[in-house]
């Protein structure tokens, strides 16, 4: 039944939908430029209660008042508290590893902070919340969203940075290069048929790049 869920995540993403909302989320807007910093602050609030409280108790309102960050500006990021959630379980993973040094330790790097963040217990309570969501519930996009396809556009735009400097030789087929990367991670992390161990980002590059 796990699996049957995980498919039925997985094909129904729409990827041009994602690209549209993400590209949305960095055009600019009339009105007062976006503070980065009310942005943060946010997302910390939101961490804090989601790690003490639990995602039950993680409100936009509640985010608000923590944080003291008006509720426009949070909806202007999240569509609903799902997402905050989503967001806020993976804030410490969010930026992208340095791509100075090799393409496969910032790969690795990147892998290994997503396995950290779902192995909290909020990570683990989420997952198993996951695991009996229905496929299009706020849940389940929110997942989809900020955590599945945001994590294999950071991996995009990691790869596509050590292509551009010579670094990396541009694979056959970019999509299926990412699929191989992330879905192993999010396949154990749904189906649970093995662990997240810290062992799994290495493998899961060193075979991808063994392939290729």
């Amino acid at each position: 039944q796990r699996l049957i869920r995980f498919v039925s995540l997985i094909t129904s993403i729409n990827y041009d939908t994602f690209r549209f909302e993400m590209n949305q989320d960095t055009l600019p807007r009339p009105g007062r430029p976006r503070s980065a910093a009310s942005r943060a602050r946010a997302l910390e609030a939101a961490r804090t209660i989601l790690m003490r409280d639990g995602m039950g108790k993680l409100t936009v309102e509640a985010v608000s008042a923590a944080s003291g960050t008006g509720k426009p500006t949070i909806y202007r990021h999240r569509s609903n508290a799902q997402e905050l959630a989503m967001e806020a379980l993976i804030s410490d993973t969010e930026e992208m590893p340095e791509t100075r040094g090799a393409p496969r330790a910032a790969l690795i790097r990147q892998l290994d902070r997503l396995i950290t963040a779902f192995g909290t217990t909020r990570g683990r309570q989420i997952t198993l919340a996951l695991a009996s969501a229905d496929p299009g519930s706020e849940l389940t996009r929110a997942f989809r969203n900020r955590v599945i396809l945001a994590a294999r556009q950071d991996g995009r735009e990691m790869i596509e940075t050590f292509i551009s400097l010579g670094r990396l030789q541009p694979p056959p087929d970019m999509e299926v290069l990412l699929d191989m990367i992330y879905g192993p991670l999010f396949f154990r992390l749904l189906v649970g048929h093995q662990p997240l161990d810290k062992e799994l980002p290495s493998a899961i590059i060193e075979t991808a790049f063994a392939i290729l």
